[in-house]
């Protein structure tokens, strides 16, 4: 029954997305890579929720909360505001620019050189850091949901996690390489129906578990563990309160603003009004995150604090625990599908930033659109094979979320710095650009690796440090333009890619998330932990 549940829903999404998708047109950049920029609104929140909804989140965000508690809900709250920052200010200077990645922003806004080397920096981060996470925490999830290893009578635990990397590394590259954005957008869309009612029915399980019914289960939560209930982070969680206005807030800005994984499907918007509705109800859709992405691993906590387990193995154990038999192949098969998604929306995103970025710049610049799509999908299929060769590598660490953060940082804050006083100060020159990235990932580097600039870092919290080299990075910025300004202000000009008129009711939307985070975050407050 389990295998046949999976295998039905898996082949029910295959199936419905190519319907909806195999007659668009793939052999255009546009039509490869923005989906022709037809996304309406649930397109885009559809596919941006689950794509950061994969198994690193699934499993390494309740894993974290297994360990510290609330506090990391930080993580879904906060992100509500960078949310709202996208919609209000980044995406309608994105759309005005007609472009398909970040870097060709910063090559209208910069030049050339900023342009290749946040090209370089992306291809890097997503080959070393995030593709392999993903395909390791997807593994990791899958093996402990369905028991794959007993399933498959595999005497190695690394056979069997080799296996599922390999399995769901060539599905997800199929699902990128050969459909384009579109179809990476519905079929996240269909998973992340399947993810949410999953992902919420984890919690009623688990709280029936704990308790016998979801209200009792919820006072063991609130009574017995009422210490672990507080959303602000005392000096021993892995995110104590005061990060939230420095690191924490700027790798949320960057995620959602300018990492080119998540805002690629709303760079395909078929218009500004309908971009900013879909990044909207995202951010209405993540004030939800702490119900499936926190409160599981709070529940595990309560139920398997005494057996030993590792944070990364709470989530795959509490599902495994509470969730009935008849349901467990409906919930790998979502599972499945949030690894899918996070898979292959980066991979595409890789693909396109090759393609466009190194490829038709730096080594075939008279070449046709059909061969620059093509030279994506040769490029992906070798990333996705180096990917699946480092993912089992990552077995070795306990805190799978707080690793990549951390790594993420690399490159999240240099990039994030030249975008962002690129569209404020528009007398800042080439020079500007190149130094936020250069210096950036030259600063974060050393502070994290190279002694003994390793032991200066260590001495403040490591969000705190994001934020101090962030701060670096802009007056470093501003003093260029000042002593080197450009002799005319950048002109943004609008390409005239899609409709530039916006959605009348974003402002007040945005006013209302903005307080909904605010009410959320201070009931759960306990300030006595600072």
């Amino acid at each position: 029954m389990i295998v046949g549940s999976f295998l039905f829903f898996t082949a029910l999404v295959a199936v419905a997305t190519y319907w909806i998708t195999h007659k668009d047109e793939r052999s255009s950049n546009d039509g490869y890579f923005l989906g022709g920029r037809s996304l309406t609104f649930p397109l885009i929140a559809g596919s941006l929720l689950l794509t950061n909804l994969s198994t690193e989140q699934m499993v390494g965000l309740n894993g974290d909360a297994f360990q510290y508690g609330l506090s990391v809900m930080v993580w879904e709250v906060v992100a509500v505001l960078a949310l709202v920052a996208m919609a209000l200010f980044f995406l309608p200077r994105f759309l005005r620019s007609g472009i398909t990645t970040v870097p060709q922003f910063l090559l209208a806004r910069y030049g050339k050189t900023t342009h290749t080397l946040c090209n370089l920096i992306f291809l890097s981060a997503y080959a070393l850091i995030l593709l392999p996470i993903i395909l390791y925490t997807g593994a990791r999830g899958m093996i402990d949901i369905l028991d794959v290893q007993d399933l498959l009578g595999l005497e190695s635990p690394r056979v069997t996690l080799i296996l599922i990397v390999w399995l769901v590394g060539l599905v997800g590259s199929v699902y990128a390489l050969f459909g384009g954005l579109r179809s990476v957008a519905v079929s996240d869309t269909l998973n992340g129906a399947g993810l949410l009612v999953g992902g919420l029915l984890i919690t009623v399980f688990g709280l029936r578990a704990l308790g016998g019914s979801v209200g009792a289960g919820w006072s063991v939560l609130t009574v017995e563990h009422a210490d672990r209930m507080n959303s602000i982070g005392g000096p021993d969680s892995s995110v104590p309160f005061s990060t939230i206005f420095t690191g924490v807030l700027l790798l949320n800005f960057f995620y959602w603003t300018t990492n080119q994984q998540i805002i690629q499907r709303t760079l395909g918007a078929s218009s500004l009004a309908e971009g900013q509705k879909g990044v909207l109800l995202t951010g209405a859709l993540k004030l939800l995150g702490p119900l499936y992405l926190v409160i599981p691993g709070m529940i595990a906590f309560a139920l398997f604090a005494g057996d030993d387990i590792r944070p990364v193995e709470a989530y795959g154990r509490l599902v495994n625990q509470v969730l009935p038999t008849y349901m467990a192949g409906f919930f790998a098969a979502v599972m499945m599908g949030a690894i899918l998604s996070s898979f292959n929306s980066a991979l595409n995103s890789t693909c396109t930033l090759f393609s466009l970025g190194i490829y038709k710049d730096l080594i075939r610049p008279d070449a046709p659109e059909s061969k620059i799509v093509a030279s994506g999908k040769w490029f992906g299929w070798v990333l996705a094979i180096t990917a699946m060769l480092m993912a089992p590598q990552l077995a070795k660490f306990e805190s799978i979320f707080g690793y990549l953060q951390k790594m993420n940082g690399i490159y999240f804050i240099p990039i994030f710095a030249a975008v962002l006083l690129g569209m404020l100060n528009r007398r800042l020159p080439p020079l500007a650009g190149n130094f936020a990235l250069i210096a950036g990932i030259t600063l974060i580097a050393l502070g994290y690796f190279v002694p003994p600039f390793q032991g200066w870092a260590s001495m403040m919290n490591e969000y705190h440090f994001l934020g101090l080299v962030f701060l670096i990075l802009v007056a470093g910025m501003l003093i260029i333009g000042k002593l080197a300004p450009m002799p005319e202000p950048w002109i943004h000009r609008d390409a005239e890619a899609v409709n530039l008129t916006p959605w009348k009711h974003a402002p007040v939307a945005g006013a209302i998330l903005v307080v909904a985070v605010i009410a959320i975050y201070g009931y759960f407050a306990d300030f006595s932990v600072l």
